[in-house]
């Protein structure tokens, strides 16, 4: 028997006895419509392409529509707008008062009296001020500016650091009285061989007191604890300043300690 490849037969003898149901054998079926259907469609995108500039000129032109639009705008005058003519008119401004020029009272001798006061009746219904003003009732009224008053000046509670400080905190008499101060009532725990350096930070405040007492790292045994409670005794500082006023300083210092052998 003769095969025609452009025939289904060849289709039926390829998948003789194997499984048809697999999706193969169906698209070996609908093989030459798929192909057909892909032919007619490429056909109408290839004839749109071709085709566009000729769609593209019948297209009417709207350019020429808005120049002939432009053409036919006519520019017209309102009329002025009417006032009306019932409106009351504005109020008179009020009467200028006369001043009378107010001498401050002065404990005097007789014949030094430059000046003498201005009378009751003189000032009665009167403005006072630094000299005489006759009033003009006419005069038109005018209101001096306000001004904005003293201005504010916030306080400075920022902690500086003792690095870029004008004056730096110091105890009375220096450091050296500031150690002899903590050896005095420094409380040393009772082990032998005890020694080493505690840290610790505060903030000397604007009256030369001591806040924020932080110890950075101590040698156990209670010296941190011991280290807060004699901080908190010391006397006043003298507090640092920037720009010529008194500011808080955060402060750090080591503290050595060893124990009585």
């Amino acid at each position: 028997m003769k095969l025609d490849l452009f025939k289904k037969q060849w289709i039926d003898i390829v998948f003789e006895g194997r499984n048809k149901a697999y999706g193969a054998y169906q698209l070996r079926q609908d093989d030459s419509k798929t192909t057909f259907r892909a032919l007619i469609i490429g056909a109408l995108v290839f004839g749109l392409a071709v085709s566009a500039p000729l769609i593209i000129s019948l297209i009417p032109d709207m350019s020429n529509n808005d120049e002939a639009l432009d053409q036919k705008i006519v520019t017209i005058k309102l009329p002025p707008k009417e006032i009306p003519k019932d409106l009351p008119p504005p109020p008179p401004p009020p009467p200028k008062v006369d001043q009378v020029k107010f001498v401050k009272p002065v404990v005097a001798k007789t014949e030094e009296i430059v000046e003498e006061p201005p009378k009751v009746e003189e000032i009665k219904d009167k403005k006072l001020g630094d000299e005489t003003i006759k009033g003009d009732p006419d005069a038109p009224l005018s209101v001096e500016p306000v001004g904005t008053g003293p201005s504010v000046v916030e306080e400075d509670n920022n902690i500086y650091n003792t690095a870029g400080i004008e004056v730096k905190p110091d105890f009375p008499g220096g450091l050296e009285k500031f150690y002899k101060f903590v050896g005095k009532n420094f409380q040393v725990p009772e082990e032998d061989g005890l020694k080493g350096k505690i840290f610790v930070t505060f903030v000397v405040e604007k009256d030369g007191s001591l806040t924020d007492i932080k110890v950075l790292r101590d040698i156990g045994y209670g010296t941190g604890k011991e280290a807060i409670r004699v901080l908190k005794s010391c006397p006043k500082w003298n507090p640092g300043e920037q720009n010529g006023k008194k500011v808080r300083v955060l402060y750090s210092l080591p503290i050595s300690i060893q124990s009585a052998e």
